[in-house]
């Protein structure tokens, strides 16, 4: 019997032997941890299930409004995975002057998916390792500490990003080419504008649609009303999260990187990236703005939300970014996602 879970939308089989001869059951979600709950309708004959109605909350979550849908959606906040504590301690240890490669090695090594997945990007050909690297410290001797923290960094949120997103109409590893086009293009901008924010700038671009992994299941939930919003053509698709929602992904991507302990100045970029003119004078949420429009015309990663944002000219002033450079920009981030494969 195939079931779909009404709150994290993960499909599961249960073999139709294990059902009991009950009218009803109830269990949690072996991903979530939501409470399922099936009626059966028998079949004398087979007694195999014939109908599956949806969980009791489906109809609560469908008719919250406003405040109430705004207080439930905050509440799933801590329900997101957190940040890899490997990846945590690895940035201590890279951001500590005593620190040796030794120790950050140690750190990652303990965490034996965290340590492929880094080897992995090393080895891309973005890297231009091909295949070297055998192991974090070696990785550190060639890449050097900045290079491998953004290594690090990458391979800490490769799994986050990676899924697909039903609300958004993003297929599974588009919202993590869309977002490592982002981080490349926010390093590029920040490097012609002021190079020390190149890092931030990066890990700011990579973490800045992260809100969408709460809102998700909501926009999914009421994807008709958010149509229909946005028929006309003549609003865009953060107006509609907030109008439908209480809020948008750039808000909510703003809380989930404080639960991540995200430093406050990349947490502000990530709230203001699509509206960089309230960031109280934030040059890292121009950036961000200014790298995301950018990857958008790329195409890379567009879903629902698509086209439906515009470039604020202040921030293509205030970070030096003309119109003849947007070309340039455009070909460096498909190249470098391309090289990320």
């Amino acid at each position: 019997m195939r079931v779909e879970c009404e709150s994290c939308h993960k499909v599961f089989n249960i073999p139709d032997e294990r059902l009991p001869k009950v009218d009803q059951i109830s269990f949690a979600c072996p991903f979530c941890k939501g409470n399922i709950t099936l009626n059966l309708e028998s079949n004398a004959s087979s007694n195999h299930v014939s109908t599956v109605r949806e969980a009791p909350d489906t109809a609560e979550k469908k008719t919250l409004k406003g405040v109430a849908l705004k207080n439930k959606i905050l509440r799933t906040v801590n329900n997101l995975p957190a940040m890899p504590q490997t990846v945590m301690k690895a940035r201590e240890i890279m951001d500590s002057p005593t620190s040796s490669f030794k120790d950050l090695g140690q750190a990652l090594e303990s965490d034996q998916a965290i340590t492929a997945r880094v080897l992995k990007v090393s080895n891309s050909s973005y890297y231009g390792m091909g295949g070297k690297v055998t192991s974090i410290q070696q990785a550190g001797v060639i890449l050097g500490q900045k290079t491998l923290g953004e290594v690090v960094t990458i391979a800490g949120t490769s799994s986050l990003l990676g899924d697909s997103l039903k609300g958004y109409d993003l297929e599974s590893g588009d919202l993590w080419r869309h977002s490592l086009g982002v981080a490349f293009g926010s390093r590029m901008v920040a490097k012609k504008q002021n190079s020390h924010l190149a890092v931030d700038a990066f890990t700011a671009g990579l973490l800045h649609d992260s809100g969408k992994l709460i809102l998700d299941q909501y926009v999914f939930e009421h994807r008709e009303r958010f149509r229909e919003y946005l028929a006309d053509g003549q609003r865009d698709f953060l107006s509609a999260e907030k109008e439908i929602l209480g809020f948008d992904h750039s808000e909510i991507g703003s809380a989930v990187c404080k639960s991540w302990n995200i430093p406050k100045n990349l947490t502000m970029a990530i709230k203001y990236h699509h509206d960089p003119s309230c960031a109280e004078d934030s040059n890292l949420a121009n950036i961000v703005h200014v790298a995301d429009t950018i990857s958008m015309m790329t195409g890379l990663g567009l879903g629902m939300d698509g086209m439906t944002y515009q470039m604020d000219p202040k921030a293509m002033e205030i970070t030096g970014i003309k119109e003849k450079n947007i070309s340039h920009i455009m070909a460096e981030v498909l190249e470098s996602v391309q090289k990320m494969d």
